[in-house]
């Protein structure tokens, strides 16, 4: 007899934790959205990519901001340029607004490619301005955490600069000659 109770103790415990099991089961799953902090539904990424997502940021994708001794020596002296705000979207075009020590700000525009350069974590850019001028700039960028160091130069219309390689690193600009004056600092805006 007590091992009728103990087995029929057993069996009540049993039913007890499938039907909770069950019940578990039975909870409905949230939908997917693009603001969830989720990947899920059909996204690549966390909240990007797939059918309904925006495209998931890749290599320079994302706005940026440099000031202060972030600022290219280069640009401080040439251009007494204070700070740089940029936009790389992910439809390969740019926004970038750069503002002097007096406030006035250019606003240049265009489309980029980027591709990884198999030499560490560094990237190489070429830049293709529209507006206000029509040229072509060619770099090197890293990313480490929200932290970018950029490093480009006008090739076209040429004015004899020789652009920075991934092979060479950073501070590589006219085969070294600038050394780290060309060297910008970009911090990523969320």
């Amino acid at each position: 007899m007590k091992n009728l109770k103990f087995f029929l103790l057993l069996f009540a415990i049993m039913g007890t934790v499938a039907t909770w099991q069950s019940c578990k089961d039975d909870e409905p799953t949230p939908e997917a959205t693009c603001t969830d902090g989720i990947q899920n539904g059909d996204e690549t990424g966390v909240d990007c990519g797939g059918m309904d997502c925006p495209a998931c940021e890749v290599g320079v994708q994302g706005k940026w901001q440099s000031s202060g001794t972030n600022v290219a020596p280069l640009l401080v002296n040439l251009f007494a340029t204070d700070s740089i705000y940029a936009e790389f979207n992910t439809d390969n075009t740019y926004l970038v607004e750069q503002y002097d020590t007096s406030g006035a700000k250019l606003i240049l525009e265009g489309t980029y490619t980027q591709k990884e350069s198999g030499v560490g974590n560094i990237w190489e850019i070429e830049v293709n301005q529209s507006s206000p001028a029509s040229l072509t700039s060619v770099g090197i960028f890293e990313i480490t955490d929200n932290t970018m160091k950029y490093e480009i130069v006008q090739t076209e219309p040429d004015i004899s600069a020789v652009p920075p390689t991934a092979a060479a690193g950073f501070g590589s600009t006219n085969g070294g000659a600038f050394g780290e004056l060309n060297v910008q600092i970009y911090e990523r805006v969320e």
